[in-house]
């Protein structure tokens, strides 16, 4: 297996630590507003990664981190005048909710850093025993970038070339100007107790801090958004590999930027997309599938007609499976599913996997070959990306409509009432009804069905 290092730039054979197991860090969310889609790009990505490495066989060790002490959860909570923890509870149950309709699966472990404050104060003790952490006249606690001889190395920045990694205006007490907090000391929001007085972590220090503590000082993989390669990611190197003197983690992996039809998101712009906006007209997969039609590291634009594309891709794979059974026992296809795994063993490369898959479900239909054992080879392939893991009837009735379903149901007896007293003209008439309000009918073995108009 073969995955693109940040770190070095190039593409590296995977070694774990320890054999067949894997040990990764993901960055989660600040829970602030609702879950939107650039968090969802970047979690259903490593959602897939790690079923992906399970499927194959690797015993994984999933961490994914939450932000819940944060200045933008402070302020928030200011403005609905409730404690800044209740706040993000409010926010983190509904990330809870987004990720479970999507098919995220949780990660085995997901710390928050109002639970782990211990662990930070001590790597910051640690970090300021060793020449690495300073303040002036009773200052933040600020790391000393100078000290770390690698610093800029995940960014390939030299000193000079970066700019202020925390703040616009020029901090006097601040060595350099990229030197970041380690302790804030601000008594505004939420405090707790330290050796330098009541204050709060800083952002960078707590993913340090909770890697280390459930995966031990030097681990597999470490990811997130290409946003958080710096200052973010670069600032964890730091203080971790000064504290630990160790080299932290082996691999660094980035998802790339999301814009909206080559925009970028934001409020502002009236283009600010929500997992649950979505999720009301598209079936959680089509948004997965979205997704793994691009691959992971690459710029992605999302447009109606992206997920649109994505959806009739789908719908053919569950149109295939739309009649069929899934049989207790079938022989797999092993020579494609070696082709499958080895395409995907490529750094992930969901595009070319799934481009194999759809040309293998076209030569199964057209070849006729309707075999369980290819069928569901298709289907076990399918499932260890997220994918065909809903019944075919409720994929095809998603959305929401302006009728509930006993309407419907009601109107397609009317509409067979009509055909058998031969009038066809009342039985068109219910059909063009129906499908104004966005509903398509199939007449199949003597049986009517009713699915969602795309």
């Amino acid at each position: 297996m073969k995955i693109f290092n940040s770190l070095t730039g190039k593409k590296e054979t995977f070694k774990p630590k320890i054999k067949r197991e894997v040990s990764i860090y993901i960055c989660g969310l600040t829970p602030y507003d609702d879950v939107h889609i650039g968090h969802a790009r970047t979690f259903i990505n490593f959602d897939v990664i790690v079923k992906f490495l399970r499927f194959v066989g690797f015993k994984v060790k999933y961490v994914r981190n939450i932000t819940d002490v944060d200045d933008k959860i402070i302020n928030r909570a200011k403005e609905e005048g409730i404690p800044a923890l209740d706040f993000s509870k409010k926010f983190i149950k509904e990330m809870h909710d987004d990720f479970f309709s999507l098919g995220i699966d949780s990660p085995d472990v997901e710390p928050k850093v109002s639970d782990h404050i211990e662990e930070i104060i001590s790597m910051i003790q640690s970090l300021e025993e060793k020449g690495y952490a300073y303040r002036k006249n009773e200052s933040d606690v600020y790391f000393d970038i100078q000290k770390f001889k690698d610093y800029g190395k995940l960014a390939n920045r030299t000193l000079d070339q970066l700019s202020a990694a925390e703040r616009t205006i020029k901090d006097l007490n601040k060595k350099h100007e990229a030197d970041f907090v380690l302790w804030k000391m601000d008594t505004d929001g939420i405090t707790w107790p330290s050796p330098w007085g009541e204050g709060r972590p800083g952002w960078h220090i707590e993913c340090s801090a909770m890697s280390i503590k459930y995966l031990g000082e030097e681990f597999d993989i470490h990811g997130g958004g290409l946003d958080l390669k710096f200052p973010h990611h670069e600032n964890e190197i730091a203080q971790a590999e000064c504290a630990t003197e160790r080299n932290f983690a082996s691999l660094w992996m980035h998802t790339g930027p999301l814009r909206i039809e080559d925009k970028k998101m934001s409020k502002s712009l009236k283009n600010f997309i929500t997992v649950k906006d979505i999720l009301k007209d598209f079936h959680p997969e089509v948004l997965r599938l979205f997704f793994l039609l691009t691959h992971y590291r690459s710029p992605i634009s999302y447009s109606k007609e992206g997920l649109e594309n994505a959806k009739r891709v789908l719908d053919k794979f569950y149109t295939l499976f739309s009649d069929i059974k899934t049989p207790r026992k079938f022989n797999e296809d092993k020579t494609f599913r070696e082709e499958f795994i080895s395409a995907f063993q490529d750094d992930f490369n969901s595009p070319k996997a799934l481009s194999l898959l759809q040309a293998y479900a076209a030569n199964t239909e057209s070849g006729g070959d309707l075999s369980s054992d290819k069928l569901f080879t298709l289907k076990v392939l399918l499932n260890s990306l997220g994918l065909l893991l809903d019944e075919a009837e409720n994929y095809f009735k998603y959305g929401e409509l302006e009728l509930s379903d006993r309407e419907i149901e009601k109107l397609i007896s009317d509409r067979n009432d009509a055909r058998g007293n031969k009038k066809f003209d009342l039985a068109d008439e219910i059909r063009d009804q129906l499908l104004k309000k966005g509903i398509v009918l199939e007449d199949l073995d003597g049986k009517t069905i009713w699915k969602k108009k795309s």
